[in-house]
């Protein structure tokens, strides 16, 4: 395999980029100004050359009618599941959705009704308050403890909170934003408080394979702690990894038959089906060149992260949490004892960075931003230069 370009500026604007064309919109940052949008979880690289062929050849065959014959993009997420997490799945577990955050909100309305509890260890991926909140359903936020500059579930506190209403407990692992990877010890806390509390898991793994050197390693939920198998949901997707979420496409992997079946009677109703050009997509990316690439990929995301953390933990008052999973930097602001509104000011208006605002991650998240760091690693450094230029009066 020819060694990826990560470092090439490839210019997205103009091309339906949410990343970079609705910056403006969001942020009021525009890229024909020097904007950078550090936002969207989706990364300015092409995928793996081998995904790039089979675009190709599926455009150049010319046909395009309804996909079927799903074996081979159905083994190629079992090989991809065995060879790099170890965890042996069964094809007929795997249920198909139109990205992961339908997956979200399919598991919602296949296992609660209207006005049913669903906890989030909060701050977490805004995602999932949001289309809670849209299915009617009451949102509980479990706020994670911050301890020594990560987070830390915080089970006494949250034995108190819930309310009997809840049905659903969806995790973040690894976590986002704060890049947390949990660890097995800490599954198995999710799997107990789960039965304890009569919950079904709802684990989205969409980060499992964005582990940075020296982390520790990414334990699948459903391997660690197989005994909760009858209530455990694994959502995952090559999107992340691979830079494809245009392609829409994620999984729900059920090995409770019960619990596969209310999932799969949802995608039904609603007709949900994988789309030709994802699966080909797929099928490409879950190989031995497209895990070359993965490999290729985070070894950069960790020259990115270093980069970004030595500068801005330069900075007075801002720290980043330490990242062990995903490309999202999650940077805290407190200390500079400003305002949300005053900090992120600084980061918009004078750095023109376009950065998440934590507080649509919920609770804990006010006084953060997230910055998206699968990017060229010069625009990382210009991102790091124009925040100690926007914050200097504190240096």
């Amino acid at each position: 395999m020819t060694r990826p370009d990560f470092d090439e500026i490839i210019d997205r604007t103009g091309t339906h980029c949410s990343k970079w064309d609705d910056m403006k919109g969001a942020y009021g940052v525009c890229p024909a100004e020097g904007g950078l949008a550090m936002w969207v979880a989706d990364m300015d690289f092409r995928p793996p050359a081998a995904v790039q062929r089979a675009v190709e050849a599926t455009a150049a065959h010319g046909v395009y009618g309804y996909p079927g014959a799903h074996g081979p993009y159905l083994d190629a997420i079992a090989w991809w599941m065995a060879n790099r997490h170890g965890w042996k799945v069964d094809t007929g577990w795997i249920l198909t959705t139109a990205g992961l955050v339908n997956a979200v909100a399919l598991a919602i309305d296949a296992y609660t009704r209207p006005g049913d509890g669903v906890a989030v260890m909060s701050p977490v991926y805004h995602a999932f308050g949001r289309v809670t909140r849209a299915a009617g359903r009451e949102l509980l936020e479990l706020p994670l403890a911050n301890r020594d500059g990560a987070y830390r579930m915080d089970w006494s506190r949250w034995e108190t909170m819930l309310t009997g209403r809840e049905r659903l407990l969806i995790l973040c692992s690894p976590h986002n934003p704060g890049g947390r990877v949990w660890t097995e010890a800490e599954l198995r806390e999710v799997a107990d408080f789960c039965i304890r509390h009569d919950l079904i898991l709802i684990s989205d793994e969409v980060h499992c394979d964005l582990v940075m050197p020296g982390s520790p390693r990414h334990l699948v939920t459903a391997a660690a702690v197989p005994e909760i198998a009858d209530r455990l949901v694994t959502l995952n997707a090559a999107t992340k990894t691979f830079n494809i979420a245009g392609a829409h496409l994620g999984n729900a992997i059920i090995a409770d038959e019960g619990l596969r079946a209310r999932f799969k009677a949802r995608i039904a109703a609603l007709s949900i089906s994988p789309g030709l050009f994802g699966m080909d997509m797929v099928t490409a990316a879950y190989s031995p060149e497209g895990a070359a690439w993965a490999d290729a990929l985070v070894e950069y995301l960790d020259g990115n992260r270093r980069l970004f953390d030595e500068g801005v933990n330069a900075i007075p008052g801002l720290r980043s949490m330490p990242l062990e999973a995903t490309y999202l930097a999650w940077v805290d602001f407190s200390g500079t004892g400003m305002s949300p509104a005053e900090f992120t000011a600084r980061v918009e208006r004078t750095a023109l960075i376009a950065a998440n605002h934590g507080a649509s991650f919920g609770r804990g998240g006010e006084t953060f931003l997230r910055f998206n760091l699968a990017t060229p690693r010069a625009h990382v450094a210009e991102a790091v230069r124009r925040l100690k230029s926007a914050f200097a009066d504190l240096q």
